[in-house]
């Protein structure tokens, strides 16, 4: 019954505004936008970022003899090479523990650690060998792998923090073998290994970090389950492979297993659990004709599935993807990072040359002086400074996947903390993008409850829009429609239907000229003033009096007051752009308390009013559908696209929202904050260590009797690394907008 209202909606003009249309994203930028991506290197975690800025080659998946593989080591001397450092972090626990042992024996039998702690070890026939004996084992065991992964960095001309450790270990051990056979009592055997060992629980701390920090693709990966039971023609079912699933084939999914592919529901009612791919926590309810998400859990019913989309081209493979995207991506904080671990080595290079010419010049070539080269060595390592940024990075990427935002763009991140205005596509976004009822009036003998209830029994069998607005809003007041009989269409007018053996009436203003009824002067001031909204208005009639009228138009949603006013708290202004008529924008608008508003703009002159905003001096973030408003989302210093879960490859946009929530978009400005402020306190708190542990390890402080030794220097370094990983993981505590 799609003509049987009139519906005069003062000053509505129809633009290309409408509601959002999740499923053109495929045709206009989604599955065929989508890189491929092979499946098994998700299931592996792989971030896609060299993370450590370590320059190591993280191909390793088991310890493999001495845990490194080498082939091939150039490629991951610079980032964007695949990461894995399970392997790693296992080989520098291990050798850890075993060195730690190893260490007591030669602290014990080290002269110069017995003379400090005033004891002595007993003394027997090669007594002088037993530090010495354990020490080479701890540099052959723990030493030698941090020479392996220093191969890298020397053949690609970018050494780096492995080559600063193996230059500071291999001199310090080279200088105590020819101490131990030329200078007996002398040489740091004990410093050495007491520097491998805080070095192995450093990088083993920090390895740890990085897998928990990345650990967001392996849970992703975990949620496709391996097996599906496809049903067969005659009905019978079978259990196969997901990787043997085709388009098309029909699934049973059972109550409480995992969605295996995404899909369309056939057959069947359940309710979904959505939340580790929208971050929506409540379960959605699926019937015949919705989507499905592969990964998703299903609820208390079964459901039968029709596949739409396997591997790369499912939701969650997209959703991966965009999260390596993002992790691959380098910050502008980033590439600072990198630019100063590069000039600290030459730094340190420079500065250990000069402590060594100095103190060769103070007090002659002897110990002293390789031990100050070797701590100035020791202490420039760009370590911390090294795990700074990326580990913010993997931290921040994962918490906003888990909150239904999808970083393509690092960039995109970081400058959404200076963005000065937020315009948001207003229908689908600030609005439902579907007709409601906003208002309603009755006369005096009538309550809105039992005029709502009539007017749902009237249009009880009307798919019209309007209809369905009442219906909606009848049942979220929770009334029960009385029982109406002989429905008619009045053409172009409304709905006529019997209750009670009188006539009763839904329709439009020519409804009531047809019917030659008036309005009470309540419902004529409510009609005025829905008028001067923009909103349409249909009226209840019971025999020969018009008992309400109800008011109409695109619902705004609940979520939408909340964002704008938490935004402008922030100090972001916001703006609203729609096709709509001036009545309609207005009207919205001033709900929202938005000052700025573009109305009757049609979609390919969208990007002018980004640009003209530009043009003001301000940046500008654009939030919109991603399928026309493309050019706007380019255009916009930071693209903000929304889509359904299944909607996930957006080109245009930096950042992709999984769900339409308005909230959400706080959300990226409250992680964008935090994010930088996390990375700028990481980059004060390692530079700042160097600044101050560089010229103490150069022994500027020993004329009053202060020098700084390798191993302590070792452990106030690998003290600053355990400082800047903990603080990186403090931001998992930042507070974001609240569904």
């Amino acid at each position: 019954m799609e003509g049987e209202h009139d519906h005069e909606m003062p000053g509505r003009q129809r633009h290309d505004d409408g509601d959002v249309s999740h499923s053109s994203a495929h045709g206009a930028g989604g599955e065929g936008t989508m890189a491929p991506a092979a499946h098994d290197q998700h299931a592996r975690g792989a971030t896609g970022e060299d993370q450590d800025g370590h320059g190591m080659d993280h191909s390793v998946h088991g310890e493999h003899g001495d845990g490194m593989d080498h082939s091939g080591g150039e490629a991951h001397a610079g980032h964007g090479a695949h990461v894995d450092h399970t392997g790693h972090e296992e080989m520098f626990r291990k050798r850890f523990w075993v060195c730690l042992v190893l260490t007591v024996p030669v602290l014990l039998f080290s002269p110069m650690v017995q003379q400090w702690l005033g004891f002595s070890m007993p003394e027997f026939p090669g007594s002088r060998w037993v530090g010495a004996g354990f020490a080479i084992v701890i540099f052959f065991y723990g030493g030698v792998p941090f020479l392996r992964l220093a191969v890298p960095e020397v053949r690609s001309r970018k050494p780096g923090m492995m080559t600063l450790i193996s230059l500071a270990i291999s001199v310090a051990f080279v200088y105590s073998l020819f101490a131990l056979l030329f200078i007996p009592g002398s040489g740091f055997f004990w410093e050495m290994a007491t520097l491998i060992v805080v070095m192995l629980l450093g990088h083993w701390l920090e390895m740890r970090s990085i897998r928990q920090a990345s650990g967001a693709l392996n849970e992703l990966a975990k949620l496709m389950p391996d097996t599906a039971e496809r049903i067969l023609p005659d009905g019978e079912t079978e259990e196969v492979p997901v990787s043997r699933l085709l388009n098309g084939d029909l699934l049973l999914v059972r109550p409480g297993a995992s969605v295996p592919a995404d899909g369309v529901v056939m057959e069947g009612h359940s309710d979904v659990n959505e939340a580790m791919i929208t971050g929506e926590s409540r379960p959605v309810s699926k019937e015949p004709g919705t989507q499905v998400i592969g990964g998703t859990i299903n609820g208390d019913g079964s459901l039968r599935v029709r596949v739409t989309a396997l591997g790369d081209q499912t939701a969650l493979a997209g959703i991966m993807r965009l999260v390596e995207q993002a992790q691959q991506s380098k910050s502008n904080t980033q590439i600072l990072a990198d630019k100063a671990a590069g000039w600290l080595f030459y730094i340190a290079v420079a500065v250990a040359a000069i402590t060594a010419v100095a103190w060769t010049a103070a007090v002659g070539f002897q110990l002293e002086v390789i031990e100050r080269a070797v701590t100035v060595l020791v202490i420039a390592c760009p370590h911390a400074l090294g795990l700074a940024i990326p580990l913010v990075v993997a931290i921040s990427t994962s918490m906003g996947a888990s909150n239904g935002i999808l970083v393509r763009d690092r960039l995109a991140l970081e400058a959404a903390r200076e963005i000065d205005i937020v315009i948001f596509d207003k229908t689908g976004t600030l609005t439902e993008g579907e007709f409601g009822v906003v208002d309603m009036a009755t006369v005096e003998d009538w309550d809105d409850d039992r005029a709502l209830a009539l007017a749902t029994a009237i249009e009880g069998d009307s798919e019209h829009l309007i209809a369905r607005g009442v219906r909606r809003k009848a049942e979220e007041r929770g009334v029960t429609p009385p029982q109406v009989h002989d429905f008619e269409a009045i053409k172009g007018r409304g709905i006529r239907a019997t209750q009670g053996g009188r006539p009763v009436y839904v329709g439009g203003p020519r409804l009531l000229e047809m019917l030659d009824i008036g309005l009470s002067d309540d419902l004529t001031r409510f009609t005025s003033e829905a008028g001067r909204k923009g909103q349409s208005v249909v009226y209840l009639v019971d025999e020969h009096h018009t008992v309400a009228a109800f008011a109409l138009a695109d619902v705004i949603r609940p979520e939408s007051r909340e964002a704008v006013a938490r935004l402008q708290e922030m100090g972001v202004e916001v703006a609203m752009l729609t096709g709509d008529s001036e009545e309609v924008a207005n009207a919205v608008a001033a709900e929202l308390n938005i000052d700025t508003v573009f109305a009757e703009v049609l979609p390919e002159h969208k990007d002018q009013k980004v640009a003209e905003l530009q043009g003001q001096g301000k940046l500008v973030a654009m939030v919109g559908d991603g399928v026309n408003d493309a050019p706007a989302l380019t255009r916009a210093d930071v693209g903000i696209a929304i889509g359904s879960g299944t909607d996930v490859a957006i080109e245009s946009a930096g950042i992709i929202l999984v769900q339409s929530n308005p909230l959400d978009v706080v959300k990226i400005f409250q992680l964008s904050r935090a994010t930088y402020r996390k990375m700028v306190q990481n980059l004060i708190w390692a530079t700042g260590y160097n600044v101050i542990a560089l010229p103490l390890a150069a022994g500027v402080l020993a004329p009053i009797g202060f020098v700084l030794s390798p191993a302590i220097g070792a452990l106030a370094m690998s003290l600053s690394t355990v400082v800047v990983a903990v603080n990186a993981q403090t931001l998992r505590r930042t507070e974001l907008a609240a569904r």
